[in-house]
């Protein structure tokens, strides 16, 4: 980030974040159109409850989702970010939202989820094609996939899965367009190890494989840390589920 760039983003007022980037402390405000969507009154109360641990207004506005984006939601789970990321476009964006095949088959509740979003929210909509076929659309403005990239380690799929899918993704966004990334973090040095096992992936690993198809590492955000998480249990875990360590990388298409 430029010097005066950087000083701007500093003025930002309360309603901001850090995020670490090559320039120093870089900030987004979180937009209006991303705040009325989280006080939508008709969002499940499920999913607002969810909202101090997630930060979901902080992670919309890093990846700047904005009214009349087209956004895909990649590996979309229950739905919680479709929901928000639906509003926050408005009527004149378009989401995307992806749910493998390979999920759906190994649990049909994936594509129940999948379909109630869809028919709920009319700017949204469904992709559910295999991730060993990955196939998106073209001329989209911002991807995000959140505790998902690890996925594309597992063992059912091919050693090569995440490099094609980041060359598809790399593909489907716009020049200038973001792939925002959040997941668990593994042990540093780690690699992709714990991908399978423990479904963390190691921060060096995600940036060396999103950085060879083609992207430019913007900034990371500390926002969803947790130094109390040792790196050494699956994710699903109760003494850790919901407190895990996390990472934030934003990553752009240049121009």
């Amino acid at each position: 980030m430029a010097r005066m760039q950087l000083v701007s983003a500093l003025a930002v007022g309360v309603l901001a974040f850090g995020a670490l980037s090559a320039g120093g402390v870089a900030f987004a405000e979180v937009p209006a159109n991303i705040a009325k969507a989280l006080a939508d009154p008709s969002r499940p109360a499920a999913d607002t409850a969810r909202d101090a641990a997630r930060h979901p207004g902080e992670v919309l506005a890093l990846a700047e989702v904005k009214p009349g984006d087209t956004v895909v939601d990649y590996i979309m789970g229950g739905g919680y970010f479709t929901r928000l990321i639906s509003a926050a476009v408005g009527p004149n964006g378009t989401v995307y939202a992806y749910q493998p095949a390979e999920f759906i088959k190994f649990k049909a509740q994936y594509g129940e989820d999948q379909k109630a979003v869809a028919a709920a929210l009319s700017n949204v909509k469904p992709l559910n094609g295999p991730m060993a076929a990955l196939d998106l659309p073209d001329n989209v403005d911002v991807l995000i996939t959140v505790q998902n990239y690890h996925d594309m380690h597992l063992k059912p799929f091919p050693v090569d899965m995440a490099a094609k899918a980041n060359a598809e993704i790399f593909k489907s966004l716009k020049p200038g367009g973001v792939f925002l990334v959040i997941d668990h973090a593994a042990a540093a040095g780690s690699g992709i190890t714990a991908a399978d096992s423990l479904h963390r992936i190691d921060i060096a690993a995600v940036k060396s494989e999103v950085e060879a198809a083609g992207f430019k590492l913007e900034a990371e955000s500390p926002l969803l840390a947790s130094a109390a998480d040792p790196h050494t249990a699956s994710v699903f875990d109760p003494g850790i589920r919901g407190k895990t360590d996390q990472f934030i990388l934003k990553f752009r298409k240049p121009k």
